[in-house]
């Protein structure tokens, strides 16, 4: 436990005063990595946490960030070691906690996923207590705590919460990860209630996006599901949400520094369901062959299903990607790192709308070539 690759914690850059520290957990990962380089692109000082910081294939990507240099530092914790944020959290101003076990081949969901995630919750709240520098802690939770029900409502928004025990007796794909995620937040509000820690919880829906992370982030596993053939997911992309990668990181720091901001938050931008989802990737990649129809999925009068990102949106903030541009990062930053093909058999093999190496808007806007 402790801290590992010093790169830097001056609190003068410039002549200006830094901004944190701050410490992000699951940095190596999809959302992590991507927010870590947000928060040294507006100027913070980052901890970030990683179970195994010698694993270079994840700790490079952050090292390698512009600002890592003088306001970033490599810290290892583990959600499953009791204590082990300690030392990371000691002395910063606030926490961002992404870090979730997301196995959902699990052969021991209980005790390898939802334990740990609802421990490994407690266990940063009590540090953030101790520390006592805390001003707030930002909990990355999901649209699983909100919607997972045996009938779907039209409207969902962070007055919502899934039915754990439906989720246990059902055991749809990803049901571990929906109350893992569900029974940790509202530890941790119980927590931060009883102590009186400042938490913002942030709900979002399907993430998609480019990305820094080497491994298929688990997110796009679903969100893909219908270029790579992944039937098991398809039950998922049903009645789907999504939020581009880059504008759930900039939601997360405006909440941060929001002084307004109290409570749930959902950060959701789009919806959609399975047919308009498939429709559009075969109009954009016709290379890859999409189905048509689908088993087990009513293929009558199918409505999506929204998720209202109204609380959010009244502070200010506002979302800045489309669908498009969501799918058209994934895909190519999927491509760049050979992690899909190039086509698929029974595509027409022909150009996509936008080729992987085109400039993207998340890229282009936000910083430096994926993989950099």
């Amino acid at each position: 436990m402790g801290e590992v690759a010093v790169k830097g914690e001056a609190m003068k850059q410039g002549g200006a005063t830094a901004k944190g520290p701050v410490v992000v957990t699951g940095a190596s990962g999809f959302l992590g990595s991507w927010l870590v380089m947000k928060l040294l692109q507006a100027g913070y000082t980052v901890r970030a946490t990683v179970r195994d910081p010698t694993n270079v294939a994840k700790t490079k990507p952050l090292l390698e960030l512009p600002g890592a240099a003088e306001r970033l530092s490599i810290w290892k914790a583990d959600l499953t070691e009791e204590g082990s944020f300690d030392e990371a959290i000691k002395g910063c101003t606030g926490v961002f906690h992404v870090a979730t076990p997301m196995d959902f081949e699990s052969k021991d969901p209980e005790n390898e996923v939802i334990k740990p995630t609802v421990e490994g919750m407690l266990s940063i709240m009590r540090a953030c207590k101790e520390a006592g520098t805390v001003r707030r802690v930002v909990f990355t939770s999901s649209a699983g705590t909100v919607n997972i029900e045996e009938r779907q409502r039209p409207v969902y928004d962070q007055n919502n919460w899934s039915d754990v025990d439906f989720c246990r007796r059902v055991k749809m794909t990803g049901w571990m990860y929906f109350v893992a995620k569900s029974l940790a937040e509202k530890a941790a509000m119980a927590y931060a209630a009883e102590h009186g820690l400042d938490l913002i919880s942030i709900i979002p829906t399907l993430v998609v996006g480019p990305f820094l992370s080497v491994a298929m982030p688990p997110s796009l596993v679903t969100a893909l599901a219908l270029v790579t053939g992944n039937e098991a997911h398809y039950s998922i992309l049903k009645q789907v949400q999504f939020v581009h990668l880059d504008d759930l990181c900039d939601a997360e720091i405006f909440l941060f520094e929001n002084p307004d901001a109290a409570g749930r938050y959902v950060c959701s931008s789009h919806d959609s369901t399975i047919h308009g989802l498939a429709a559009m990737l075969r109009e954009r990649y016709p290379e890859y062959r999409i189905p048509e129809r689908f088993r087990e999925i009513d293929d009558g009068d199918l409505q999506p299903v929204h998720f209202s990102s109204k609380k959010l949106l009244d502070h200010g903030f506002t979302f800045r990607y489309t669908v498009e541009d969501m799918f058209d990062a994934a895909i190519r930053t999927c491509r760049e790192k050979g992690l899909i093909p190039l086509a698929t058999a029974g595509g027409d093999g022909s150009a996509s709308a936008r080729e992987p190496g085109e400039a993207d808007a998340a890229l282009g806007r936000d910083g430096p070539a994926v993989g950099a």
